[in-house]
């Protein structure tokens, strides 16, 4: 009885060997476009804002500051901060949005 058992449970769901591959390649295809995938989506967008950068556009930094920009150089950005108007250097990557108020037409 126990052999039988044995041979029955050895034979699976009638996938052979590919039934314990089959679990671990669908488990990485679904991390693979749950995770990754909007992941680099994110990715790309945030180096596309990064690029259009230009001076006079409002933003705000990973640490919260938000400025304006005066002038955008090819590693970094030099931001003019409100109520006294400091200069603050940053670099591009600080950026984490444009706040640029854009009238609604």
């Amino acid at each position: 009885m126990l052999a039988m058992w044995l041979q029955s449970a050895a034979g699976g769901f009638g996938l052979g060997n590919l039934g314990g591959l089959a679990l671990p390649i669908l488990f990485f295809v679904a991390l693979y476009f749950l995770m990754i995938v909007p992941n680099q989506r994110k990715q790309k967008k945030w180096q596309t804002m990064l690029s259009e950068l230009k001076p006079g556009d409002r933003v705000t930094t990973n640490g919260g500051i938000k400025g304006t920009i005066i002038t955008v150089k090819e590693d970094g950005l030099i931001l003019r901060v409100q109520p006294d108007g400091v200069k603050l250097e940053f670099a591009k990557q600080a950026v984490a949005a444009v706040t640029t108020d854009t009238p609604a037409a």
